[in-house]
């Protein structure tokens, strides 16, 4: 549960590994790292967010690589965020003493984080300081594959072997005699780090103090746009943030989770690369961050997307964060995974598959970008408009999914639905702008086909919409969605017992979801998963849109129960233990918590479900 004044606790480890509950994330718009509860960082991609990582021991303990920062005796820890802000804090307990670690991907003096700009600096500052008693700090960096070192600037010189294109640079206030040193240092004594990888600081005074001050300024004037009026403002408050984090500043883009092939579950296969952008969160990351008040990110991300389908001339489910192709998906035989979870993954080959909801995400991306001001050039028009045109076709043939399996595809249920949305926003679009197209056609067909859905894939004996348009009864929780793209209302029978349907077959207990049931869908891999976080919130939005208020509250509590003591929130839940599975911390997640938040808020106001 999130906590901002946690208790310390226990530092623990599964095969060698910390629990995602016990990371935190710091991020500085470029890139992220995760910091665990231990002190370590073992998850730095350099420069990017999709860069091959520096440091990965997230997905190999003893090969992967870490910077390292604890005492040598550590028996207890906690973490924190300074407030309103993604500085992190943790602090270490050892028999003789307390060290405070503040750890931030620092931002420039004054940055601006509502603007389209670099806000990094290409540095890490690790700043400690002994709170109580006397402490022994040990300090270790080890890129992945080791490095060469050389003194230089009054701090060392590391080149990673792995990474010939990259020179990291250590600076400290404190004589370094190579990349493994020890410190012992009393109450009121400080230990200040500086990791850069752009210019190095050659002249520079090393100044820990102000480059966190800097950063923290910044995140507060950037969260003085929130605005939030309902349940568990804490933690929306923090999902802005960690959405923020995901947030590629100079393109506009998110990244879908700032890090590749954590199992769901542990010990499966089901590895993924998440260090893209999917279309697909783009409507609702848009709506989560527009309506807590900061719609500039909403319309850089919309800006981005039309961007990135004009510039690729056909539609991807998914780009880089700079709009090109995702690499090809290929597997890192050096890695063992995280706890054992092999193969870990670089690239996604989902990249390339056939899912027709791209045609309905474009177009809506497009609708609420007029909404928002924005304009649509002749040249961009022309390609909407074939796209509406393809959808009109598309749902009739099969496709992987909005879950991207790796079987046989289908005629998905919400892929159609998606193409219905593709021919109901183009058809609003050129009637509202009096734009040339098939205009009558379009709204004829988006007609046609929300009744075809209704009926086709309506399972009288299940009692359900069917995962597949074809029916037969197979529940899937791709379906909750449909209201929310405006499909199928919330409260049309057939939706309504829909709803039931999922949260009875698909239940994992206490309000968690699976996606689907691997016995009724197969999605060509082997093994079964955890509970799918965002599904469970799609349930408490459709809860709201049948007026169960009370019963949406409930569960929405519950979710946001089980984030970590940060805030954060994986991709899935195991269902037993509620341990983090799948990829962390996942913005679809926080997504959720947003969008669910701001919609129960609004329908205790008595202003219904946006």
């Amino acid at each position: 549960m999130h906590d901002p004044d946690p208790p310390f606790r226990p530092l623990r480890r599964r095969n060698g590994y910390l629990p995602l509950e016990d990371l935190g994330l710091v991020g500085d718009g470029a890139t992220t790292a995760l910091v665990g509860l231990d002190g370590s960082i073992p998850w730095l991609c350099l420069p990017r967010f999709d860069s091959e990582p520096v440091f990965c021991g997230l997905l190999d303990h003893a090969r992967g690589g870490h910077f390292t920062l604890a005492p040598e005796d550590p028996v207890e820890a906690r973490q924190r965020y300074e407030p309103d802000t993604g500085v992190l804090t943790t602090e270490l307990r050892g028999a003789t003493g307390l060290v405070r670690i503040t750890d931030a991907l620092v931002l420039r003096s004054g940055a601006d984080l509502t603007d389209d700009v670099p806000a990094d600096r290409a540095e890490l500052v690790r700043s400690a300081q002994v709170l109580h008693g006397h402490v022994r700090l040990r300090m270790e960096l080890k890129p992945r594959g080791g490095g060469q070192t050389r003194s230089l600037f009054s701090g060392l010189e590391v080149r990673p072997s792995r990474r010939p294109d990259l020179r990291l640079h250590l600076r400290s206030n404190r004589p370094l005699t190579g990349l493994r040193t020890t410190h012992d240092l009393q109450q009121g004594d400080r230990l200040d780090l500086v990791l850069s990888w752009g210019r190095f600081h050659r002249h520079h005074r090393l100044d820990a103090d102000a480059m966190l001050r800097a950063t923290a300024d910044a995140w507060r004037r950037w969260m003085r746009h929130f605005r939030y009026d309902g349940p568990e403002e804490a933690l929306v408050r923090r999902s802005a943030i960690t959405l923020k984090l995901c947030d590629d500043l100079v393109n506009g883009s998110l990244v879908a989770a700032p890090t590749s092939s954590l199992p769901a579950p542990i010990g499966g296969i089901r590895n993924w690369d998440y260090r893209y952008t999917w279309i697909r969160d783009a409507a609702y990351a848009v709506f989560a961050l527009r309506r807590i008040g900061f719609g500039g990110e909403a319309d850089a991300f919309l800006g981005w997307v039309l961007d990135a389908y004009e510039h690729s001339r056909h539609p991807r489910i998914m780009y880089t964060l700079d709009g090109s192709t995702v690499p090809d998906e290929v597997e890192d035989a050096e890695l063992e995974g995280y706890q054992g979870s092999a193969p870990v993954r670089w690239g996604n080959g989902a990249a390339d598959q056939r899912q027709h909801d791209i045609y309905g995400e474009i177009l809506d991306c497009a609708d609420q970008w007029l909404l928002s001001g924005g304009d649509i050039q002749p040249p961009l028009w022309a390609g909407l408009a074939r796209l509406a045109d393809t959808a009109g076709q598309a749902w009739r043939q099969p496709d992987q999914g909005i879950w991207e399996v790796r079987s046989e595809g289908r005629a998905f249920t919400y892929s159609a639905g998606m193409c219905q949305v593709a021919l109901d926003r183009a058809a609003s679009i050129g009637s509202r702008l009096g734009l040339p197209g098939n205009v009558a056609a379009w709204r004829s067909s988006a007609d046609e086909l929300r009744r075809l859905i209704l009926d086709r894939a309506w399972d009288e004996e299940a009692q359900t919409l069917s995962v597949h348009l074809d029916g037969g009864g197979a529940v899937d929780a791709s379906l909750l969605a449909l209201p929310m793209r405006r499909v199928v209302p919330a409260g049309h029978p057939r939706m309504m017992a829909t709803v039931s349907a999922v949260s009875q077959r698909l239940s994992a207990g206490d309000g968690l979801l699976y996606r689907y049931l691997h016995k009724e869908s197969h999605d060509g891999l082997a093994g079964d998963e955890g509970a799918f976080v965002l599904c469970s919130f799609w349930l408490v939005d459709n809860l709201i849109g049948q007026g169960r208020i009370d019963e949406a509250g409930e569960l929405y509590a519950s979710l946001c129960a089980r984030a970590s003591p940060l805030g954060l929130l994986p991709e899935q839940i195991h269902p037993s233990t509620g341990e983090f599975m799948g990829n962390f911390p996942q913005a679809f997640s926080h997504i959720g918590i947003t969008a669910s938040g701001v919609n129960l808020a609004r329908a205790r106001a008595g202003g219904g479900q946006t």
